[in-house]
């Protein structure tokens, strides 16, 4: 997530810079066979470009409201995880009489909020985090769970035995909460808890299952592939037509234009071209890199800083004094 005010321009270009060069590449090609080869031919009426350029900008508006929802959606599962956590921390230090037990049972809801984020971050082939521009943008930041194994993480909670048994699983965040379901048995079959404390105690496990579903169900459902594919289309198609419907347009201007640009004036096609072209690109390329909120982009979903948040609510609940760093961003980017 991008926690500044706004990105700069140049961290806008730079991101975008990919589309930039043949964008101004093709455009002076065009130029160059419409002014200098005498291919006057290659010109278009500008009415073509006008009306792909409304179906292009309904289809990329569309798209850019429909990723934003998921990332919005994404949001909200999220928040809702961290609130559910800080009701596990308190259940686990009100409901359970022995401060031991009560601390394995927050550390393991630590185990799930691990395991579930790391797999979160695992990739998925619709994903974009190996394009160019995103790999480039990445050395301003870095990933949490690309720099400590899960491994090394879910040690911090996990015994031994547990842990060689979620490491074993598919599922790993599942097998947490499932083995998190297993002693909070064990403590009613001891009568450590009440029936109504063990009730509270599996509804709220059923919650997050409930909460990890809908978060993987947006990971594991891409934003539809033919919305997306008809979107990249159609901004292409546009990017293809519109130096070609400007031409005209800019050699008209030839008639009222005195002094240097005399006769030069569909030169001016290229930056104009470029300028628009880039507008369009750049707002699928947004829409596209909004639709994946858990991939390791600068615009996901701070599912880290969210974990850590919720660790750091949890452990001073039962009075520890030794805390984790709350995660802060770099180059106002926090994931």
């Amino acid at each position: 997530m991008h926690a500044g005010r706004r990105y700069t321009l140049p961290q806008f270009l730079l991101w975008t810079r990919h589309c930039i060069y043949p964008l101004a590449a093709y455009a002076t090609a065009v130029v160059v066979l419409y002014e200098l080869a005498g291919l006057q031919w290659v010109g278009i009426p500008w009415a073509v470009v006008a009306v792909l350029g409304t179906a292009t900008a309904f289809i990329v508006s569309f798209k850019n409201i429909q990723t934003y929802n998921r990332t919005w959606e994404a949001r909200q599962v999220w928040s809702d995880i961290v609130s559910a956590s800080r009701g596990w921390g308190a259940m686990s230090r009100d409901f359970v009489p022995d401060a031991r037990k009560a601390r394995e049972m927050l550390d393991r809801h630590l185990a799930w909020l691990t395991a579930l984020r790391y797999q979160m971050r695992e990739p998925r082939p619709w994903e974009l985090t190996d394009k160019p521009y995103n790999v480039e943008y990445r050395r301003f930041y870095s990933i949490p769970e690309r720099e400590v194994p899960l491994e090394d993480e879910l040690a911090r909670y996990l015994s031994v035995g547990e842990l060689k048994r979620v490491l074993s699983a598919k599922n790993r965040a599942t097998q947490v909460a499932a083995l998190q379901s297993a002693v909070v048995k064990d403590l009613f079959a001891r009568q450590e808890i009440v029936v109504l404390q063990f009730i509270h105690l599996q509804r709220e496990i059923k919650e997050l299952f409930v909460l990890q579903s809908r978060s993987e169900r947006i990971k594991d459902f891409p934003y539809p592939r033919q919305f997306a594919t008809v979107s990249t289309l159609f901004v292409t198609l546009f990017c293809v037509f519109l130096p070609l419907g400007l031409l005209r347009e800019f050699d008209r201007l030839n008639e009222g234009i005195e002094g240097l640009m005399k006769g030069h004036m569909v030169w001016l096609a290229i930056p104009f071209s470029v300028v628009i072209s880039w507008v369009f690109t750049s707002l699928d390329q947004v829409g596209e890199g909004t639709s994946n909120p858990f991939e390791g982009g600068s615009n996901d979903v701070p599912i880290s800083q969210l974990c850590r948040k919720a660790e750091i609510d949890m452990l001073e609940m039962i009075g520890e004094p030794d805390l984790p760093a709350a995660l802060k961003p770099q180059n106002d980017v926090v994931l």
